[in-house]
């Protein structure tokens, strides 16, 4: 049975998984952000636009930045400090005065996005190549169980004092920045860094560039399952509850078969499951695009759940094996910032050509999917792209 596998992973990971979990459950503070803003705080919907934009900014660079700490501090201690920073930028929301909140709201961001690279690192590089995409599978398993607690839960303690919802979240991740220094191993530190060093490797690595550019377009086009299909089904007059239990379903299927999945494909080569999962969005775009109605939302939600599960574990596991020695944490930097990309591309784009040609946004956002798949797959750039039989890297200690 493939859960048994979980008993084979090292005691600090499992402990870390948990931590995930627990945290994923209370992630609710941003999850609820304006809505608390315009309620609470009794900021128009404009003000708490820009106050959750901030939040945005904020992310992007603690996932661009947080890497780079990892590397120089040790992984396990930027983990540490992010958490600990996140859990007190949440826990002050509720009491700072209304001309700073943009401002927390930005260095949560900052905070929270720091640890995401940081994490993703911890597993890649504590585990055999072999089992890497696994563990970044169980890893984001863990976070998405969580997360589908979290929310119904914020529900509830919104509608009591809608300031439990942040110090729940911070509660949650004091829990595992207490994991972490409990149970994961002291990191090393890696000396002489440099942003050169950074972008010299990654300038001369065309494999991982042609990654980072695919995962850019695929996430901004993703992400309009979030941003503007919402709309769409609204304006077929389809009631907004139908749409919370389309992606309620999506985040079970992920939690139930994401890592057995990527356990099944891990003799294939990274390449290939990426670019079959770029497929799988593409199809699922193009059916919203033929058929702008609830069944047709179903069936895109369906076939781009599986492209998710295909090619974003594979893609932060392949990532990571890429990173020269000492540069793991910043590769996975890179990686994270490209991941997310869509938050603020997508709204962006997909909204404006929501409002001017509402018939081309899906079509044209399949071909970009599609037209990604066929760059990774027709790139030659596969140099470092080994079968995990072929690769004779051993597990490494959580540096």
């Amino acid at each position: 049975m493939y859960w048994r596998r979980i008993a084979d992973l090292p005691a600090w990971l499992k402990a870390v998984m948990v931590g995930q979990l627990v945290n994923g459950a209370g992630a609710l503070a941003w999850v609820y952000l304006t809505l608390y803003l315009v309620e609470d705080r009794g900021m128009s919907a404009q003000q708490a636009g820009f106050a959750a934009a901030a939040y945005g900014v904020g992310l992007v660079g603690g996932n661009l930045g947080g890497g780079w700490f990892g590397d120089r501090f040790g992984l396990r201690a930027a983990a540490l400090a992010s958490q600990l920073l996140w859990a007190v930028s949440c826990a002050a929301m509720p009491f700072v005065p209304g001309s700073l909140i943009a401002v927390v709201a930005a260095l949560s961001g900052l905070f929270g996005g720091a640890g995401r690279p940081n994490l993703s690192a911890l597993v890649a590089i504590s585990l055999p190549v072999e089992r890497r995409r696994e563990g970044i599978a169980l890893s984001r398993t863990a976070s998405n169980a969580g997360f589908t607690i979290g929310p119904p839960l914020g529900g509830l303690l919104a509608a009591y004092d809608f300031s439990l919802v942040f110090l729940f979240d911070a509660v949650t991740s004091l829990v595992m920045a207490a994991i972490v220094w409990r149970w994961v191993p002291t990191a090393r530190r890696t000396t002489g860094l440099s942003t050169t060093g950074l972008w010299k490797a990654v300038l001369g690595d065309r494999a991982v560039l042609v990654v980072l550019a695919t995962i850019v377009v695929v996430d901004t086009v993703y992400r309009q399952i979030f941003a503007t299909l919402p709309l769409l089904l609204r304006d077929t007059g389809t009631a907004a509850v139908w749409y919370g239990v389309l992606l309620g379903a999506s985040s079970v299927v992920i939690v139930l078969f994401e890592a057995p999945l990527a356990v099944r494909l891990r003799g294939h080569r990274a390449t290939r499951v990426i670019a079959a999962g770029f497929g799988c969005i593409g199809l699922g775009l193009a059916v919203v695009g033929v058929w702008p109605a609830l069944a047709g939302a179903a069936v895109a939600i369906a076939v781009m759940t599986v492209g998710e599960m295909l090619y974003k574990p594979t893609a932060t596991a392949h990532v990571a094996d890429a990173a020269p020695e000492g540069m793991v944490g910043r590769y996975s930097s890179l990686y994270a910032a490209a991941s997310i990309s869509g938050m603020f591309l997508a709204p962006a784009l997909g909204g404006t050509a929501y409002q001017h040609a509402p018939g081309l946004l899906y079509p044209v956002a399949a071909a970009l999917a599609l037209a990604a798949g066929v760059v990774l797959l027709l790139s030659r750039a596969t140099a470092r792209d080994v079968l995990p039989s072929e690769s004779t890297a051993q597990p490494s200690s959580a540096s």
